[in-house]
């Protein structure tokens, strides 16, 4: 495990107090410029290798947000390790990836990722994508007087600051990241048609391309836990050439 390469944080308006960032890399050299760009940004940093090493910071310290490399080796790779997390924790994870597939995008997401960056990458980008997913984070904001923080659907009732959805019994239904800050969003918009474009803006901040189906999956599984599938869905829609919209009315 690397520690921080300074070992001094630097404080930024973005990020006080500093926000903790867990690097697993097997890729040393890239592991090493990325402790130091980050440090530079004013976040503490630390990286791993593999999930041995990965537990073993995880154990010691809390971590805002994880960036995994997709292709580590051994029997544990970036998705193994991402499902091991998002049952044991609430945290941010970013996947770093070689591949180019859709595929590959649309399986990390919808393990519960909050982005995919594909390798090579510039610096800049995955700093910007990692400020995203900071700004998203339970806590990250600060919430204005008086801003409604729970929506109440169909019996459901939508907690965005506990990012969770219940039942009309007070159970949780069990919804990814990507899940969740999807439902979010169109919540948040009733009676407003979000595009593709915007809503993977919205929740993953990346670009959509036509190839990419990663929000109509993830409709799809909505609409399922949700009770709101069928032929003619009544509260999430779908526009025809336009996107989706959160119907106020069924």
């Amino acid at each position: 495990m690397i520690p921080n390469p300074t070992g001094v944080p630097v404080h930024t308006p973005e990020t006080e107090p500093p926000q903790r960032i867990l690097f697993v890399e097997d890729d040393r050299k890239l592991c090493t410029f990325l402790c130091r760009y980050f440090t530079e940004q004013g976040y503490l940093v630390e990286a791993a290798h593999d999930g041995t090493a990965m537990r073993r910071a995880l154990s010691g310290r809390a971590f805002d947000l994880v960036v995994l490399d997709v292709g580590l080796p051994g029997r544990e790779d970036g998705y193994a390790l991402a499902r091991e997390l998002k049952k044991e924790r609430d945290i941010g994870i970013l996947f770093l990836s070689a591949r180019q597939e859709a595929l590959d995008r649309i399986v990390g997401l919808e393990i519960g990722a909050d982005d995919f960056l594909v390798k090579p990458f510039e610096p800049r980008e995955l700093l910007a994508r990692i400020r995203a997913i900071l700004r998203r984070l339970p806590g990250a904001a600060i919430r204005p007087q008086g801003e409604t923080r729970r929506i109440g659907f169909d019996g459901w009732l939508l907690d965005l600051d506990a990012r969770v959805l219940r039942d009309a019994q007070g159970g949780m239904q069990d919804l990814t990241t990507q899940e969740f800050n999807l439902l979010s969003v169109l919540a948040q918009r009733p009676g407003r048609v979000l595009s593709r474009d915007q809503l993977l803006d919205l929740t993953v901040s990346r670009n959509w391309s036509p190839y990419d189906r990663s929000v109509d999956v993830m409709i799809g599984k909505i609409r399922r836990k949700i009770g709101d599938s069928g032929p003619e869905p009544r509260r999430i829609r779908t526009i025809r050439g336009a996107g989706y919209m959160f119907s106020p009315e069924p």
